[in-house]
């Protein structure tokens, strides 16, 4: 009778674990997917470094590995590349990797990292999935739309599921490697150096004509929650469609006022002031005197940003893109605009040029260096230098650094404006980081929250060289 009751038991568990839903096993040969930048690392020089940062990079695609190892493999891989004169091919093919999916030990999606790259050429970057993962639960049982789930910077799940910027279609078949798949990583530029550039034979036209799209943000609401939906978005031909989704977000901004109903950590502009929803109300900034809050087109990937500028200034930004019809698109420049936050963004604040102010750090946050020859409209490059001298000066500045009521300036990546003689600091989206900028269409600078590699674009494009801070 034991024996029998001890057949019955392995009989019940042999049915129910035949009836327990199965689960599918989906990985790779992971050697694959470095193999590239390990050859290209070698071509451009880097001898016995490459093998062990390639082997490093390929074992972070286990299931073990936490949701951020790839990405600080990938971090490596771009800095051994910046000791190998920023060789193009591997930066390059380090963007691909980045976007590599990694095994799925269950058929379940992958999460996300949820911080920020080390290199602003991985910025905007994330793994897609393989196609045979289930898009609506990630690996830990996570029903989509929980933490971990969204990939940092975004507000909401990718769409397409399983896309990422270089295969914006969806996931990409299982055991496969992205960069076999394509050799265009999705973001501005492959070409070397900050990844936020415009691809070559695709930017807009120089500053002195085109000015580069303000701080980077989530994308607006025509571009739907991941940039993805952007018509032909690996073909650079994004920034039309970056006019008018400013335009739109313009037009919305038109109709909030500060009662308004908005989401936590939603941005906006309200009667021309830059608007940050906290809890479920909005709480407004005022922009620097002479300026307004506006949602600008981007210039080196899809989506908008919220900044403080001048009217005209905005005006540009979007024309330049081949945007019609003003600030919000119905034919007029605006005046003060307002709106749903659907970009995410910190305030920015913008100069005039005005005499250097020498002793107060924070004054000459607030007003620009004097610009040099500014009457005949060669005031871009003075622009750019103005820019890297002020962002020097705010590597020094701390939160008790003595101010002067009303200007503005960067504290530690943060927008920061001085109230009472003491600076108030305000948090930059995630993913950006307070900068000094170059206008384009007249002598000054602005102060914005932006990746590291857009404000490095707009310094280069006015001809300045040295970086951020020259």
């Amino acid at each position: 009778m034991v024996a029998v009751s001890t057949l019955l038991s392995a009989l019940a568990v042999i049915s129910s674990a035949s009836s327990a839903p199965l689960t599918k096993r989906i990985a790779q040969v992971i050697v694959d997917s470095t193999a590239k930048w390990e050859q290209a690392c070698l071509a451009a020089g880097g001898g016995e470094k490459c093998n062990p940062v390639s082997v490093t990079a390929f074992g972070t695609l286990l299931a073990a590995p936490g949701p951020c190892e790839q990405q600080n493999a990938a971090d490596q891989m771009i800095d051994l590349a910046r000791t190998l004169n920023s060789d193009p091919t591997m930066v390059k093919l380090t963007q691909i990797f980045a976007q590599q999916p990694r095994n799925s030990p269950t058929s379940l999606s992958v999460q996300y990292c949820q911080s920020a790259p080390k290199n602003a050429e991985l910025n905007g970057l994330f793994q897609c999935q393989f196609q045979g993962t289930n898009p609506t639960v990630f690996v830990g049982n996570v029903p989509v739309g929980q933490p971990g789930t969204i990939p940092f910077g975004m507000n909401a799940p990718v769409n397409p599921p399983g896309s990422c910027p270089a295969h914006t279609s969806g996931g990409i078949a299982d055991g496969s490697q992205l960069v076999d798949v394509t050799q265009d990583p999705g973001v501005g530029s492959s070409n070397g150096g900050s990844a936020e550039k415009p691809p070559e034979g695709k930017a807009s036209p120089p500053a002195a004509a085109s000015p580069p799209a303000a701080a980077a943000a989530a994308p607006s609401p025509a571009s739907s929650d991941n940039n993805n939906n952007n018509n032909n978005n690996n073909n650079g031909d994004f920034h039309l469609q970056n006019g008018k989704d400013a335009q739109a977000l313009n037009a919305k901004f038109a109709s909030l006022i500060s009662s308004s109903p908005c989401t936590a950590g939603e941005d906006a502009c309200i009667n021309g002031q830059f608007a940050q929803c906290v809890g479920s109300a909005f709480v407004t900034t005022g922009c620097a005197a002479g300026t307004t809050c506006a949602a600008l087109p981007l210039v080196n990937k899809p989506g908008t940003s919220i900044a403080c500028t001048t009217e005209s200034d905005a005006v540009a930004r979007i024309q330049a893109t081949g945007a019609q019809g003003g600030l919000t698109g119905s034919g007029g420049n605006g005046g003060d605009v307002g709106g749903s936050a659907a970009a995410a963004a910190a305030p920015a604040s913008e100069s005039e040029p005005e005499p250097k102010a020498e002793g107060s750090p924070a004054a000459g946050a607030a007003a620009a260096p004097a610009s040099s020859g500014n009457g005949g409209g060669d005031f871009h490059l003075q622009n750019g230098k103005d820019a890297q001298s002020l962002n020097a000066k705010f590597a020094s500045l701390t939160s008790s650094s003595p101010c002067t009521a009303g200007s503005d300036a960067c504290i530690s990546g943060q927008f920061a404006q001085c109230v009472g003689g003491a600076f108030v600091v305000t948090g930059c989206a995630s993913g950006t980081t307070c900068a000094a900028l170059p206008l384009v269409n007249k002598p000054g600078t602005s102060i914005a929250c932006t990746t590291e590699g857009d404000a490095v674009a707009r310094i280069e494009a006015t001809g300045a060289t040295g970086g951020l801070t020259g």
